[in-house]
């Protein structure tokens, strides 16, 4: 039996991903979400917990549960803490979605949403890349919107973190503009179809 496609989906923050994998999961699709994953992990693994303890201090966790607060307001302002943690994370990340690939590989094909798929580098273990893009003005105007914690500058803090878009484009198999003048459903219906043959 042949083994399912593997099919990367990312994109800056506000860009609009997250929007994309609901689409194909109303398709159907099963879809690994990376960053949920990574988060469940770093409050149920051990070894992670113990080890993002050392990095951040014992605030890390409150009442055992995750401090996402704490960290970030430290990891972003902080590039090397950063830069340690996603050394924690990615590695375990990578192995749960190696394991979740062969639990679920009697499909077609599989997608992985993930933020950081470039930045990373674990974008080389997929077949095909969507790389789903909006302008910066789009963006902060939507994460403004939907993130009440945040303001300008954390948002473009967060921006310069991530790859420009036209370094991901340069990566990427697949564009998925948007900027609310194309519509998505149909290049996500084009899509699925090609992924599911």
């Amino acid at each position: 039996m042949s083994k399912p496609l593997l099919v990367g989906i990312t994109g800056g923050i506000g860009a609009g991903k997250s929007v994309v994998a609901r689409i194909f999961k109303k398709l159907g699709t099963h879809i690994y979400d990376a960053d949920s994953r990574a988060k469940w992990l770093m409050s149920h693994s051990d070894n992670l917990k113990s080890a993002v303890q050392v990095l951040f201090g014992q605030e890390s966790y409150q009442d055992g549960k995750l401090n996402r607060e704490h960290i970030a307001s430290l990891a972003f302002h902080k590039p090397i803490l950063l830069t340690q943690l996603n050394s924690l994370v990615h590695p375990e990340v990578e192995l749960d979605f190696t394991k979740w690939i062969s639990e679920n590989s009697s499909y077609r094909y599989l997608m992985k949403e993930a933020a950081l798929l470039f930045e990373t580098g674990s974008y080389k273990k997929l077949d095909q890349v969507i790389l789903v893009i909006a302008p910066k003005e789009v963006r902060i105007k939507r994460i403004l919107a939907r993130d009440a914690h945040r303001n300008q500058e954390d948002i473009e803090a967060i921006m310069d973190k991530q790859l420009s878009d036209e370094q991901k484009q340069a990566k990427a198999d697949i564009v998925l503009s948007n900027d609310g003048s194309n519509l998505l459903i149909p290049q996500i219906l084009k899509l699925h179809e090609e992924f599911s043959q």
